[in-house]
């Protein structure tokens, strides 16, 4: 019978959730959902050393930010908690205790000085080895003795007992070479302060919670050998494994947490859309299907030089991955992707591919009267917090902004900045409006421009304001003046907004509606004398 589909996300509490730890978990997200299944979050906290407080509540918070709901984990009960590893060390030491009596482990009682010496002497004598398993041969009384009197041990796994096991190929990186080599000399499975290393913990949860994939960065590649020892050590059935490569920065160096703005928190607090980052982090790396999938690589070689591109197809049976900006929701996302379809090699993040996402996928919620409906409504307090004398702020006026910016907002704060004029008088004493009176030759042409156009403005029944036609009315306007379109298209902009960018003219006009409209026109119109003080 084959095993539910299972699969998890599990990151230590040592900071901020980071963009890559956001990718692996949306991977597992998209993963578990493509196949039917379900994923649990598990909390890695075995290392108390290094516990940062509100971790945790980080973590959930980005989780949730970005729409990726997990199924079982912390404030989610489930049959396989708990989800923290600091509370399951029972478990770890029931099973270290199974493979210290089927002899595929001992305990050693190595002092860290004398560790540190005996990896010196190996070292010295040109040998790959770490330790001189000088604790292996202890008898069974010495070792019984040793435990009784207090000392602090370790326990190791034994590797010259190697057990019978087979390595089923990575999910993106195909068939690895077998990279024993590169690990320590029968590596620590449970410290001396009675906690277990990763590798213990990990293999154990994952198998005790049912994982059938294992789904984490390409870091970890080194350690898939001593992960599948481990299961061939206990006779577990391993879960299948699929290596995600690291994600780099424009420059081609690796994100960190130390380095760059990779914090999640960083990209929820400058009003990035999460379906936008969601989007941008699915399609980092999203490259040819390969149906062969005949690739060998060696996991040494894979963590070390993955920037190269080792994923050249060698089937003639590809499908094509989208675009690096194609606009997708996580549904479509869900529906298209395929792990097979992930490239070897390192992928940059680019910001630039963010701006265009973020932008279109705005203008996608603004397609629906739902969707605008709701960003208005998001947006409305923080409007009111910008503008707390505006009379401007009724969600219905907010939509039609909303309409009119939506090609230029590229982040929903810039609602606040884009068109401030939309919310408030404009400033016509700011450097911008002052340029903008200089491309206009004089104060006699300014009111020539003005003047009749708001007398026939004036003239339009207020009830038909709405859908009245306003394009053409400039233009006929600006037809009998004799001016330039550019010079009379300017006269308005400033009048009306005081800044030299932004919709259409008769856009404007329509948001601001008719009263706020000749409100504006009327005021340049007395004021214009003081932008032309020279010919007074």
């Amino acid at each position: 019978m084959t095993s539910p589909v299972l699969l998890r996300f599990a990151p230590s509490p040592t900071g901020p959730l980071h963009l890559g730890g956001l990718r692996t978990a949306l991977v597992n997200h998209i993963h578990a959902r493509k196949l039917g299944g379900k994923w649990l979050l598990r909390i890695e906290d075995t290392d108390a050393a290094r516990a940062v407080p509100g971790s945790v509540e980080g973590i959930r918070e980005g989780l949730a930010w970005a729409g990726l709901d997990y199924d079982y984990g912390p404030g989610k009960a489930g049959p396989h908690g708990p989800y923290f590893q600091s509370q399951r060390l029972d478990l770890y030491h029931f099973y270290a205790k199974k493979l210290l009596d089927t002899g595929h482990a001992y305990r050693c009682f190595c002092t860290a000085d004398e560790l540190q010496s005996t990896r010196e002497r190996l070292a010295r004598s040109g040998l790959n080895q770490t330790y001189d398993k000088k604790c292996l041969n202890l008898t069974e009384e010495e070792v019984a003795r040793r435990v009784k009197a207090g000392e602090k041990s370790i326990v190791r796994l034994n590797d010259s007992m190697p057990p019978r096991r087979t390595s089923p190929p990575d999910l993106i990186f195909g068939h690895l070479r077998d990279a024993h080599a590169s690990l320590p000399t029968d590596p620590v499975l449970l410290k001396s302060d009675l906690f277990p290393t990763y590798h213990l913990a990990s293999v154990v949860d994952d198998h005790e919670m049912g994982i059938t994939h294992v789904l984490r960065g390409e870091e970890w590649l080194p350690s898939v050998p001593l992960h599948l020892d481990l299961y061939a050590s206990f006779n577990f059935e391993p879960p299948q494994f699929a290596h995600l490569p690291i994600l780099l920065n424009p420059d081609g160096s690796k994100m960190s947490k130390r380095k760059g703005d990779v914090r999640v928190v960083d990209f929820i607090e400058r009003g990035w859309e999460p379906q936008a980052v969601v989007n941008w982090l699915a399609l980092a790396g999203w490259g040819v299907h390969d149906h062969s999938h005949s690739h060998s690589h060696s996991s040494e070689a894979s963590s070390s030089n993955s920037d190269s591109d080792s994923s050249s197809a060698s089937s003639s049976k590809q499908t094509a991955a989208p675009d690096s900006t194609t606009v997708m929701s996580l549904p479509e996302i869900i529906q298209h992707f395929d792990l097979s379809a992930v490239t070897h090699r390192r992928s940059v993040l680019d910001p630039t591919k963010l701006e265009y996402l973020n932008k279109h996928h705005l203008m996608r919620d603004f397609s629906s009267e739902e969707g605008l409906q709701a960003f208005a409504e998001r947006m409305q307090p923080d409007i009111k917090a910008a503008y707390p004398d505006s009379d401007s702020t009724s969600i219905p006026y907010l939509k039609k902004v909303i309409l009119a910016l939506q090609g230029r907002l590229m982040t929903a704060p810039d609602l606040l900045t884009t068109a401030p004029y939309f919310f408030q008088p404009p400033s016509y004493t700011s450097p911008e409006s002052q340029a903008l009176v200089t491309a206009i030759p004089s104060h006699e042409i300014y009111l020539q421009a003005l003047q009749p156009t708001l007398e026939r403005l004036r003239a339009i029944p207020s009830q038909e304001w709405e859908a009245y036609d306003v394009a053409s009315v400039l233009h006929e306007e600006n037809k009998k003046t004799g001016l330039k379109s550019k010079v009379y298209m300017t006269v308005m902009r400033h009048a009306l907004s005081g800044m030299k960018s932004g919709p259409s003219v008769p856009e404007i006009m329509k948001v601001l509606g008719q009263e706020k409209t000749l409100a504006r026109l009327e005021d340049a119109a007395s004021r214009v004398g003081e932008w032309y003080p020279e010919e007074s």
